[in-house]
């Protein structure tokens, strides 16, 4: 007891996670390491998708929920990337965050699928006729898909 009112001299002020969203990513990586060397992994980088769902939510249970989300990533992830699929389905969409509710089926397979076109447009440097090919799917589908998710090819250029 006698600690606690001898630091209680000075607060200190610790903001949430929610609103150091500038803090996200770098405490990401720092987990990714950790986790790399915990369960013998050798990620490398967080697909953009990824960091976009991590950025957009509001972590309620601030550093130590990220934590469990990364590795829980880390766990199921049979690659060097962190995809967004890894991520915890409270994470899927931006509209779940907001109310907690889980993300549906539909909506998971549209992340899913926006992820495999992202990742294959830059791949491939945003040519849409090799991204569709890597994709096997037709240049037409790959042309509806890529309006659908509003992606600007000219950015992997």
């Amino acid at each position: 007891n006698d600690l606690y009112y001898r630091l209680n001299i000075f607060p200190v002020h610790m903001p949430s996670l929610r609103e150091r969203k500038a803090d996200i990513l770098q405490l990401a990586d720092h987990f990714i390491g950790a986790f790399n060397l915990a369960h013998g992994k050798q990620v490398l980088r967080i697909s953009t998708p990824a960091i976009d769902m991590l950025a957009s939510y509001h972590w309620p249970g601030n550093v130590r929920e990220l934590e469990n989300c990364i590795e829980r990533a880390i766990l199921l992830t049979r690659s060097e990337v962190l995809h967004a699929h890894h991520l915890p389905p409270s994470l899927q969409t931006a509209d779940a965050t907001r109310d907690g509710a889980p993300a549906g089926l539909k909506a998971q397979l549209a992340t899913v699928e926006r992820e495999l076109i992202f990742d294959a447009l830059k791949h491939v440097r945003g040519n849409m006729a090799a991204a569709a090919r890597a994709l096997q799917i037709t240049e037409r589908q790959m042309g509806l898909r890529v309006a659908r998710y509003q992606i600007d090819t000219q950015t992997f250029r």
